[in-house]
């Protein structure tokens, strides 16, 4: 285990109460004078919210462009023939193909953060369903991943645009920057994550929405947030 400095065995103490609840400003600078790790880590939140993803109408899934960015280069694969496939090479997707990337893909090559397709291929994508179908990377309309216009999805995937989705204990997490980033970009990514969420609040929501509301790194604490700062609650 890592040895605490002075100054991370200070604030440590400051933690004290593992139930307080900060102020989201209060958290990210907190969370930032914890830090310990070496590389450089990713801020994450986490809101645990009222609705039981087992029913349809409870379901809380979308994609929400992140003002500042995600820090993280995202590998993206396209399939895609003739004008499209070439329209998708010079937006910068990192692997562009039909058949041949389907073949790919089944032999393992899966590490990809977004697959996007032009609708004429979906049924050479739907062969992938048991592969890319775990990892949460299956093309999808309704998120703008089955397209016509590659290069616009693309675009969105290298510039900041991430996908959320509910789990099965009614939770949602996403990383939403680096903590290199600052205060202010890390505070705007907040925003807009929690408010996609928001607005995204399904119909068969009951009682409360948005029930807690954590942020942590990849090395450190989870910080409880005060939810009177979270709008939409």
């Amino acid at each position: 285990m890592t040895k605490l400095t002075k100054k991370q065995k200070s604030l440590a103490e400051k933690l004290g109460d593992n139930q307080k609840l900060y102020g989201v400003d209060d958290a990210i600078q907190l969370l930032k004078d914890l830090k310990s790790a070496k590389f450089d880590e990713t801020l994450e939140v986490s809101l645990n919210l009222g609705v039981d993803p087992r029913h349809a109408d409870q379901m809380v899934r979308g994609m929400v462009t992140l003002p500042s960015g995600t820090g993280k280069d995202v590998k993206v694969a396209v399939f895609a023939r003739g004008d499209k496939a070439e329209a998708a090479l010079a937006a910068g997707a990192d692997k562009v193909g039909a058949e041949d990337l389907l073949e790919d893909m089944q032999a393992g090559n899966l590490d990809y953060g977004r697959v996007i397709a032009t609708p004429d291929m979906m049924g050479v994508v739907g062969r992938l369903g048991k592969l890319l179908g775990p990892k949460g990377l299956m093309p999808n309309p309704k998120l703008g991943t089955v397209t016509p216009n590659v290069a616009e999805a693309i675009k969105a995937a290298k510039g900041g645009q991430i996908e959320f989705r509910v789990e099965k204990a009614g939770i949602i997490h996403g990383g939403i920057g680096k903590l290199s980033f600052s205060n202010e970009a890390l505070r705007a990514n907040f925003d807009a994550f929690v408010d996609a969420i928001v607005k995204a609040k399904p119909a068969g929501a009951k009682g409360k929405y948005v029930r807690k509301v954590g942020l942590s790194t990849s090395m450190g604490p989870g910080l409880k947030v005060d939810l009177s700062q979270v709008h939409g609650g």
